[in-house]
């Protein structure tokens, strides 16, 4: 199952730039599209607020 974006997103971009195959969107909350996602876990491990989470 792809990631999830939770809450406590503070929408600083970090994991938008590191995701490989582009499967992260801006917003207020950004958002992971799970049909692009390759759950390889780079965004969990870049993410400074721990926003990131399996969903």
């Amino acid at each position: 199952m792809a990631y999830q974006i939770t809450d406590d997103c503070i929408a600083c971009g970090t994991c938008i730039d590191e995701c490989p195959v582009s499967a992260i969107s801006e917003g207020d909350i950004y958002k992971i599209d799970p049909s692009i996602c390759s759950e390889c876990g780079t965004c969990i491990d870049v993410c400074p607020s721990g926003a990131i989470i399996k969903g």
